[in-house]
């Protein structure tokens, strides 16, 4: 009889349901409809998930359909599953995903984006963040597996950063895509996940994958809300890292500002509504990005981010945002002055499309760069350049022609100057240029003239501007002439040729301006821009830049090139906690006497090559005889760089100078860092598998001051029970000694390495090899 049988859905019953036991007898009768309705549906998810869990009859006809399909048809061979068969076998899913997102929550708090509109996830790379993912039944680390991916772009890839594989780990490492469990709540877990300093910006996808390792069944679960990836300032190993609070606040977070015109004797103000945390400002901005057509790829860099920023703002070539106008006549738009800000501006922009917005003139076009750039994360000002020059040859100079009768001709007076003429400074550092290079950048959204045929311009180092170093990219020429280039007067003679008749030298780069930080006041930024004006700094800047302009010869050349300079290092280089001791070495070549006049400055600089400011300043007067070699000292005292290092201790000397008799200039750039002492390790006994061993660890402070907080983190791959030594305060000069235990686990060589973790002293580490036995 059928009713002698124990069904398949009998048999997944047990264990799951009440009333069914695991013997061959039937079913508790009065419950017997009710427990095949049930069984059915999870009989047929078994089937589902795990296909192999459920075998076959050798006839054609399916078990499994016999048993979902026909209700009171009973197979004539029961299968031989067992009791723990359907728990083992269960597949892990996710059924949901919160990210975390709310402008309340840690996410948006932590990554300084909880100022921007609405619930999405925000967040900055280079820092971590966390989400909550709630599974089918609660994971288990020795059976299940699970990873992340994001992906970005219309073709992701992993190999160009656009497609992110973040596996899941114990441990999470800086710098470098990681996940790991952080809390678990029966089926539900909290992840924190690590991002890449150097990740792409902008908008990702995210999946998750699932596996249960002893069935192999692997399960997909696709988000469908959107991650927003942003440069981030605040993170040290991020390319736009800016160190002062005050200055983020400023430059990222301050959604309003001050925007100069006028001129140099009557500078007039306005107020500019930036709105980067606006409704739909972020989407507007990374939409003028994809407007762009430069692959996703390229937007992990700010170099080149900014670039396309600045080519996309304007319309001319490339449909961006704004339209420029200068005639008078703005019929069909909006009169630039009307506008007080961006958001309209980047939201009918967005809107329409990518239609180009009307109309706009150069503060309009900087006040949008602003916005832009602020919301993908890169600190930015608007500065203003008062009697602005406008170069078309690239001569760094401002050309006036005039005839054999003292008339302008028209058709060669192309340079112009402006009585003011907005445009963009961003922060970020330059490994792509020499060291030094680093820190505020210019960038003219403006269509003035084309860069490797497009109309933009920047980013190009201010550091390079001041200097005259004009070959450095991108765009050094143009930006240079703006604010130093010479206003030279030229008249035709009979036989068609010109000469100079009169060069003024202070006509361009005037009171430039920007917003002060934390205040609505004036800041006069001209000397980031260059040296005092008639200074014999700011004079060779301006001769050097010209010798790589469409006109070299503007000034005279050099009679000779026969004095050389150069800094070396004193033994093995200066030593965090001491005077620093440079040699600079002048030589002359030559069988004359030689003349010169060096101008030194030393300041702090960012491993970034980005400086941080300037702590000393030497005129150096030089007198040589004929083929003599002079050695000056250079000393800078501890007491003047002790406040003012940055991670790494590195410094760069800037040397530059004229030789009197041959007009020859001298310029010498060297970075070098101030030694730290090492700390030593000294292994106490052998060491031996599974048995606790020690070492001593010794440190001697290098400073005349006292440390804070000392804390020295020990740590090898293979020795375990390691931890951090909370040392506490170490007066100057003091030696500090302490043992550390640990227990081996793995033989052979291994490495214990400590580092100091002290707020006055960095970089300061040691290690030491220790050959582990086996027990």
């Amino acid at each position: 009889m059928p009713g002698d049988r124990l069904s398949i859905r009998d048999n997944l019953a047990v264990g799951r349901f009440h009333g069914v036991s695991a013997s061959n007898s039937h079913a508790v009768p009065e419950k017997q409809s009710e427990v095949r309705k049930k069984e059915n549906g999870c009989s047929r998810w078994l089937r589902e998930a795990c296909p192999g869990c459920l075998r076959r009859q050798s006839s054609s006809d399916d078990v499994m359909d016999d048993v979902v399909e026909g209700e009171n048809e009973i197979p004539s061979t029961p299968l031989p599953l067992t009791v723990d068969t359907d728990v083992d076998d269960l597949s892990l899913k996710v059924c949901s995903v919160n990210l975390l997102s709310q402008k309340s929550q840690q996410n948006r708090k932590e990554h300084h984006t909880h100022k921007f509109h609405g619930d999405q996830l925000i967040i900055r790379r280079g820092l971590a963040f966390q989400i909550e993912l709630e599974l089918s039944r609660p994971f288990n680390p020795n059976t299940d597996k699970l990873h992340l991916e994001l992906r970005t772009g219309p073709l992701p890839l992993v190999s160009k950063g656009t497609h992110v594989i973040i596996p899941l780990v114990e441990e999470l490492q800086d710098e470098r895509w990681e996940a790991k469990i952080v809390e678990k709540n029966a089926s539900r877990v909290k992840l924190s996940i690590n991002s890449s300093a150097t990740a792409v910006i902008g908008k990702y996808k995210l999946s998750i994958t699932t596996q249960y390792l002893k069935s192999g069944q692997t399960s997909m679960h696709d988000h469908d809300e959107d991650i927003y990836m942003l440069f981030n300032p605040w993170c040290e190993e991020d390319a736009v890292y800016m160190e002062s609070e005050k200055e983020l606040k400023e430059y990222v977070s301050n959604d309003t500002g001050r925007i100069y015109y006028g001129t140099e004797f009557q500078i007039g103000a306005r107020t500019w509504n930036f709105g980067q945390f606006d409704e739909g400002i972020l989407e507007a901005c990374l939409y003028v990005l994809e407007n762009s057509e430069v692959p996703p790829t390229g937007r992990g860099d700010p170099i080149n981010v900014v670039r396309v920023i600045s080519a996309m703002i304007n319309s001319p070539d490339d449909r961006g945002v704004l339209e420029g106008n200068w005639s008078g006549n703005y019929t069909g738009g909006t009169s630039p002055t009307a506008w007080s800000g961006s958001v309209d501006i980047l939201r009918s922009y967005h809107k329409e499309g990518g239609t180009p917005v009307k109309y706009g003139q150069c503060w309009v076009f900087s006040g949008v760069t602003t916005t832009v750039l602020r919301c993908l994360g890169i600190p930015t000002r608007s500065i203003t350049n008062f009697q602005s020059a406008h170069d078309t040859d690239v001569s760094m100079t401002t050309d006036v022609y005039f005839d054999e009768n003292m008339d302008s001709i028209d058709r060669l007076n192309t340079d112009s100057v402006w009585n003011f003429h907005v445009w963009n400074d961003c922060w970020m550092a330059r490994p792509d240029l020499p060291p030094g290079m680093g820190g505020w950048q210019a960038v003219d959204s403006t269509p003035q003239e084309t860069s490797q045929g497009t109309y933009r311009c920047g980013p190009v180092s201010l550091a390079a501007v001041r200097s005259g170093q004009v070959y450095l990219k991108y765009d050094a020429p143009f930006v240079f002439a703006e604010v130093n280039s010479d206003k030279i007067y030229w008249q035709r003679s009979l036989d068609g040729t010109f000469s100079q008749i009169h060069i003024e030298k202070n006509a361009v780069g005037h009171c430039i301006s920007t917003k002060a930080v934390g205040s609505d006041e004036r800041s006069d930024i001209t000397h980031d821009y260059k040296h005092p004006e008639g200074s014999e700094e700011e004079r060779i800047a301006v001769e050097t830049a010209c010798r790589y302009g469409s006109k070299p010869d503007m000034y005279s050349s050099p009679a000779a090139e026969d004095v050389h300079v150069e800094v070396r290092m004193v033994g093995d280089g200066p030593r965090m906690g001491g005077d620093a001791h440079l040699n600079i070495v002048v030589r002359n070549l030559s069988s004359q006497p030689r003349k010169a006049n060096l101008h030194s400055q030393v300041a702090v600089m960012y491993y970034t090559g980005v400086l941080k400011e300037t702590m000393k300043k030497d005129k150096l007067p030089v007198e040589l005889m004929p083929h003599e070699e002079k050695v000056i000292d250079w000393i800078l005292p501890y007491e003047q760089y002790q406040n003012q290092l940055v991670d790494q201790a590195a410094l760069m000397l800037t040397l530059s100078g004229r030789v009197t008799e041959t007009q020859q200039v001298l310029a010498n750039q060297t970075s070098f860092r101030l030694q730290t002492p090492d700390i030593k390790i000294e292994p106490v006994g052998e060491a031996y598998v599974g048995k606790e061993a020690s070492a001593k660890i010794t440190f001697t402070n290098p400073l005349p001051c006292t440390l804070r907080n000392v804390v020295v983190r020990v740590e090898g791959l293979g020795l375990r029970d390691l931890h951090p030594i909370k040392v506490g305060d170490v007066g100057k000069h003091a030696n500090v000694t302490v043992t550390e235990h640990f227990l081996p686990t793995i033989p052979g060589a291994r490495k214990l390495v400590a580092s100091l973790d002290c707020r006055q002293l960095s970089q300061v580490h040691g290690v030491a090899d220790i050959m582990v036995h086996e027990n």
